[in-house]
């Protein structure tokens, strides 16, 4: 994108006062494309553009998160179906030890964050893919109907997901009692924890970007940090100082919960993510 692009330079005068001087890419989600915008007189800000849509829920999210929580966030500026602007903010270093305790002391804060009931006062957006989110008393009918069912079913529709794999899930999803509890109250979460929605900058989360939110069983956000390797033992011996985690939660639950993201992948993206599904079933019988 040029910086004197009409889509992008006259909301970007509107909210800075300065035009864009440069205009570079940065690594982006599924629906949008990202790039820093340099402006003139020093500064810059994020622009994300979708032609197809969905950038306004993202905001609304961002927002959600800025008035429930105390999340680092970065600011909405502007907010269009098609365009985002935001602050940028500084960041590029890894996830480091110093930096998985911080994201578990801000993880377990937001997850004090409490709701009577999971779901969320609207559906929201997990990538692309619409994320359903009616008010559900039990969490164990939330998990099965609105997560691995519904994305079972897309994941099946997709042509990435085989029949078999998919009578699996239906089977599993008929006993999952046997596998869940109810959680004392379902939590707040972002719920798209992998390490490109994470900002680090000197050892400290600067940033959580891209949010996925509902109120949920903790565990679905604490089970996705360890799918792609985004936290490991520094993070879970900080969060276990402010929160709990019941045992079983690393031998059994960890895989049932990675059924739903992996869903999501198997979708989007096809290849081995369906054969993941596919042992964690067969091995739940």
């Amino acid at each position: 994108m040029r910086p004197d692009d009409p889509r992008l330079a006259g909301p970007v005068e509107t909210v800075s006062g300065r035009r864009p001087r440069r205009v570079a890419a940065l690594p982006g989600g599924c629906i949008a494309q990202v790039y820093k915008v340099e402006l003139e007189g020093g500064g810059a800000l994020v622009a994300k553009v979708a032609p197809g849509g969905g950038l306004a829920e993202e905001a609304a999210m961002l927002a959600d998160l800025a008035r429930l929580s105390d999340l680092p966030l970065p600011a909405v500026l502007h907010a269009a179906d098609d365009l985002l602007l935001m602050d940028y903010v500084e960041s590029g270093a890894g996830i480091g030890a110093e930096a998985e305790a911080h994201a578990a002391e801000l993880l377990a804060a937001l997850h004090a964050v409490s709701a009577p009931a999971c779901g969320y006062v609207r559906d929201t957006l997990i990538g692309p893919l619409r994320q359903p989110n009616p008010w559900t008393e039990s969490w164990v009918a939330f998990f099965r109907e609105q997560r691995l069912a519904y994305m079972g079913r897309l994941a099946l529709q997709s042509g990435n997901l085989p029949a078999a794999t998919m009578k699996r899930l239906e089977s599993f999803c008929g006993k999952l009692e046997h596998h869940l509890d109810e959680p004392a109250a379902p939590s707040l979460i972002h719920g798209d924890l992998w390490g490109g929605n994470i900002l680090v900058k000197a050892g400290r989360i600067a940033a959580f970007v891209d949010p996925a939110i509902h109120y949920a069983d903790a565990e679905v956000e604490l089970a996705f940090t360890t799918l792609f390797g985004t936290f490991g033992p520094a993070f879970f011996d900080r969060y276990r100082e402010h929160r709990p985690i019941a045992p079983g939660f690393f031998e059994a639950r960890r895989d049932i919960y990675n059924l739903y993201p992996l869903l999501v992948h198997t979708t989007l993206f096809g290849g081995h993510y369906a054969a993941s599904v596919d042992g964690i079933l067969r091995r739940y019988g």
